[in-house]
């Protein structure tokens, strides 16, 4: 029970995410709401390392891959979700994400040196083909004046940098890097980083008062940021890397179920066969790991 809890938590709070970014949309540009919302959760975790009495002293060249992540993960990427998400539905947004698992793999084969194999090859095709039915109108309608279109770039591209992120990430755990100390000083990073972009680029610091604007930030930053990463830890502590990893199985499911509640989101037979494609493929990926975690 405990371990369905634990895997309950990051998998509901990671599904609703993606809507609630929705609500950070229109008034404050995206890049300010992105450094907002890293900078609240970076303060929170820092604040629990020192309650805590955890390490926060690390040599100037581990800072220099923890910002790098921190830019990937906590900055860059973000950005473009946002971005994104103003044009195209929360939930096609999070079923995209969730082909991460291919653009790992790809990147870990390229830059820490893994194994690939038949298996994974066949189930990144079916992940594709099942984006490709899922967004079959902005993909054969696609033209760079076509906002829609323009959106799902951005979202491709975000998956991309989030992976590099994800490979940072790998490599300073293999430097015996913490992950949460990690974490609070790449959201740092990531955060002034942005912060810095927004200057340069001329960007308003402006707020957003209003409750959904207040609480969607409160919500992303405590909630999707800190307390479902840390459950997702616990699991992975508890039950492995492999099996925990089926999380990401089940957040692109939550985050369309909400979008067609509360954005209108219309089903048809494509969107229908391309996640069950996608959902498949990341089966099939991640079983084929818990078989040979060597690979």
């Amino acid at each position: 029970m405990k371990n369905f809890i634990l895997f309950s938590i990051p998998a509901l709070i990671w599904g609703s995410t993606w809507l609630a970014i929705k609500y950070q949309l229109g008034v404050v540009d995206p890049l300010v709401s992105v450094s907002y919302r890293f900078l609240l959760a970076a303060i929170i975790l820092f604040a629990y390392c020192s309650l805590t009495r955890m390490n926060l002293k690390y040599p100037v060249k581990q800072h220099f891959y923890i910002a790098l992540q921190g830019l990937l993960l906590f900055g860059v990427n973000y950005w473009l979700v946002y971005l994104a998400e103003i044009h195209l539905e929360s939930g096609l947004v999070a079923v995209l994400f969730s082909t991460i698992i291919f653009f790992n793999i790809l990147n870990g084969t390229i830059f820490l040196k893994s194994k690939i194999n038949l298996t994974v090859l066949l189930s990144s095709l079916m992940g594709f083909i099942g984006i490709t039915l899922v967004f079959k109108d902005q993909l054969f309608g696609f033209t760079f004046s076509s906002e829609e279109s323009s959106a799902l770039l951005l979202a491709g591209v975000s998956v991309v940098t989030a992976s590099f992120g994800n490979i940072t990430s790998a490599y300073n755990q293999r430097n015996k890097l913490p992950v949460i100390q990690t974490n609070a000083f790449g959201m740092l990073y990531g955060s002034l980083l942005m912060l810095l972009l927004a200057l340069v680029t001329g960007k308003s610091f402006n707020f957003n008062f209003s409750l959904p604007y207040i609480g969607s930030l409160i919500y992303l930053a405590i909630f999707g940021s800190i307390i479902a990463f840390s459950s997702y830890l616990t699991l992975l502590g508890k039950i492995g890397a492999d099996k925990s990893a089926y999380v990401t199985l089940v957040f692109p499911i939550i985050a369309l179920v909400l979008s067609t509640i509360f954005e209108g989101y219309l089903w048809d037979v494509y969107a229908i066969i391309g996640v069950i494609l996608i959902t498949l493929g990341n089966f099939m990926v991640l079983k084929r790991k818990r078989k040979n975690p060597g690979n």
